[in-house]
């Protein structure tokens, strides 16, 4: 792969695309466009792709972060987070992750949807990726998964296009970085364990969560990580995967919270307005009598936001970044729920004090 990358540089131009091949780039734009809409289009999207094509392994680990992505989101509107940061730092983190979720989806759906279209005429149509501005990086690990067909390459060569994609972006976008990197990063992840990631499923009448937790978010090096270690909880057992894909497909995605915790979690406001907070929980279950936490749908809470074009540039320049093609050698058994149970207690506790969190 990294021959046919080098050799790709070398002679790298883009060439006029046929009439056919306009209509089709046109066509793909158009898709992405319709489908980007919000967290909620983008999170389906995902899943329709995995569920076509299983064998690309990156479609279902997307959608799953994608649906934390929006229980984000909604977190800012809730019942519990709306009592400890200001007006100003919830549009601003909810504008973070916004632009982060639709910045990887207008880079990641099109490179399906060529894929889609290179199945359809059998040949790969992946010399067209410099018209929807994705890496040579990409280019050369689609013609190798064309050939070879190996899952876990084009699994993590997406993370780690992905995270690199993001990295100027949003990450080290000085607007970003001032707003929320400085301020809400300590706030919600330090203190509260924000960055968690969980994988619902049903088994024996019992929901179950499993996942990880970020604990740098502003480290490349970490996100990728992270998103090996999620590929891993998620494909290392086919079993708890069928599990968690059969969660995925009957239960729509709404952001709120319900959808995995409908014991818990309301997206209907059940307490009384300006009422103080009382606490609900006890070791992650509600005390007699107590009403639901309110975890709101998306659409109720946040509009459509309509994003500027996405920074031109490819983030590749070397192939240092290769020796993350290398498996985990770690056992990872995705236990989390009692993180974050903590994480709720703490939350709770800190809604309670009806205090923002001060730096």
């Amino acid at each position: 792969m990294k021959e046919a990358i080098k050799k790709r540089q070398r002679m790298y131009e883009v060439k006029l695309p046929t009439k056919q091949e306009e209509w089709l780039i046109e066509k793909i734009r158009d898709q992405t466009m319709e489908m980007n809409i919000n967290n909620v289009t983008r999170t389906k999207a995902y899943l329709d792709v995995y569920q076509l094509y299983p064998n690309i392994h990156w479609a279902f680990l997307g959608h799953m972060v994608s649906r934390n992505g929006g229980w984000n989101m909604t977190d800012l509107k809730g019942e519990l987070l709306s009592r400890l940061l200001s007006e100003k730092e919830k549009q601003s983190f909810f504008t973070f992750l916004e632009r982060g979720n639709w910045l990887i989806f207008q880079d990641v759906y099109p490179q399906f949807l060529l894929y889609q279209e290179s199945l359809k005429i059998n040949q790969p149509l992946f010399h067209l990726f410099p018209y929807f501005n994705i890496s040579i990086f990409m280019e050369a690990v689609w013609n190798e998964f064309w050939e070879h067909q190996n899952e876990y390459i084009l699994a993590i060569a997406l993370i780690i296009n992905e995270q690199h994609y993001l990295e100027q972006r949003v990450i080290q976008h000085p607007l970003y970085k001032k707003e929320v990197l400085k301020t809400l990063e300590f706030k919600l992840q330090d203190l509260l364990s924000f960055n968690q990631i969980l994988f619902p499923y049903w088994s024996d009448g019992m929901m179950h969560v499993i996942g990880q937790t970020l604990h740098r978010f502003g480290s490349l090096n970490e996100r990728i990580l992270l998103g090996k270690r999620l590929y891993k909880i998620l494909f290392q057992n086919s079993d708890t995967l069928r599990l968690i894909e059969r969660w995925a497909d009957v239960q729509p995605h709404t952001g709120s919270r319900k959808d995995y915790w409908p014991n818990v979690f309301n997206n209907i406001h059940e307490g009384l307005p300006g009422k103080s907070y009382q606490l609900r929980l006890k070791s992650c279950m509600l005390k007699p009598g107590a009403t639901r936490i309110y975890s709101p749908a998306l659409e109720h809470v946040w509009k459509n936001v309509k994003q500027p074009d996405a920074e031109k540039g490819d983030w590749f320049k070397d192939f240092h970044v290769f020796h993350y093609f290398a498996e985990l050698e770690e056992e990872i058994n995705g236990e989390i729920f009692n993180e974050y149970c903590k994480t709720l207690e703490r939350l709770e506790l800190a809604a309670l004090a009806k205090k923002a969190i001060s730096l």
